[in-house]
C-alpha cells in the first residue's frame, strides 16, 4: 500500500516555524514532529517513561526484594538440571572464551561466528 511519502518527508521542514507534517499522540500527550527522523526517538521516549532498565551480571548484584520477585518464585522461575558433562563442556568453553590463550579464542570466533543464534553483549 502506498503512503504518499516522499524522501523530504524523512527530513526536518526547510521552513523555520513550519507547521508540523506529524503529529504522536500518547495517551493525553500530542507531540507535533516536524520529520520521520523524529518519530523513533519520541516513541522510544514514550516508551521508557515510568521504566527503570537494568542488567545484573550475577545474582549477587541484586537486592533482596528484586531477587525475590525475579528468581525465587517457583511461579516465574525455571529450574533446569545441570550434569556433570554439561558443566565440564561450559568449563571447556569458559576456557577458549575468556582464557588468557588469544590464538585459540580467535580461532573459536572465527569458526563459529556464523552460527551464532543469541548473542548478549
Amino acid at each position: 500500500e502506498k503512503r504518499g511519502l516522499r524522501p523530504k518527508d524523512y527530513f526536518q521542514n526547510g521552513k523555520a516555524g513550519g507547521a508540523p507534517r506529524f503529529r504522536l499522540q500518547c495517551e493525553d500527550a500530542q507531540v507535533p514532529l516536524h520529520s520521520l527522523s523524529e518519530i523513533l526517538a519520541r516513541i522510544t521516549e514514550f516508551g521508557r517513561r515510568g521504566l527503570v532498565v537494568q542488567r545484573y551480571k550475577g545474582l549477587g548484584e541484586m537486592n533482596p526484594d528484586e531477587l525475590a520477585k525475579t528468581t525465587m518464585r517457583p511461579d516465574v522461575r525455571t529450574l533446569l538440571r545441570v550434569t556433570v558433562g554439561e558443566a565440564a563442556e561450559a568449563d571447556r568453553m569458559f576456557s577458549i572464551l575468556a582464557g588468557k590463550d588469544v590464538e585459540r579464542r580467535r580461532e573459536y570466533i572465527e569458526t563459529h561466528a556464523l552460527e551464532v543464534k543469541n548473542l548478549d553483549i
